[in-house]
């Protein structure tokens, strides 16, 4: 289930990144309400290489499709690599040239 739409964009050697989880981050009340399990992204972290540039752990109350802003040094030509894990332990990986 889901993807990723990055954008990274350096500015000198600075990069700003936006990344929006397409997720449906179904919380534990509104799982029971459409009769279903619950689902959401647990942790997401983004790497450039093995640098982690960005990590966070989150919980059901987060909204469906969430989108992340973050910055990092970083350069142009370089690629960010996000992966999100959800509670049922399925995981999502995509990169992107930062721009």
């Amino acid at each position: 289930m889901g993807n990723m739409k990055i954008k990274a964009k350096a500015d000198g050697e600075i990069v700003k990144a936006k990344v929006m989880a397409k997720h449906e981050m179904l919380t534990y009340d509104g799982a029971k309400k459409k009769g279903k399990e619950a689902n959401f992204i647990t942790h997401i972290v983004g790497k450039v290489g093995e640098a982690v540039v960005f990590e966070m752990s989150s919980s059901q109350f987060l909204s469906k499709n969430p989108l992340f802003k973050f910055t990092f040094k970083g350069k142009k030509g370089d690629e960010l690599t996000m992966t999100w894990v959800d509670l049922k332990g399925d995981t999502k990986t995509e990169s992107k040239k930062i721009k």
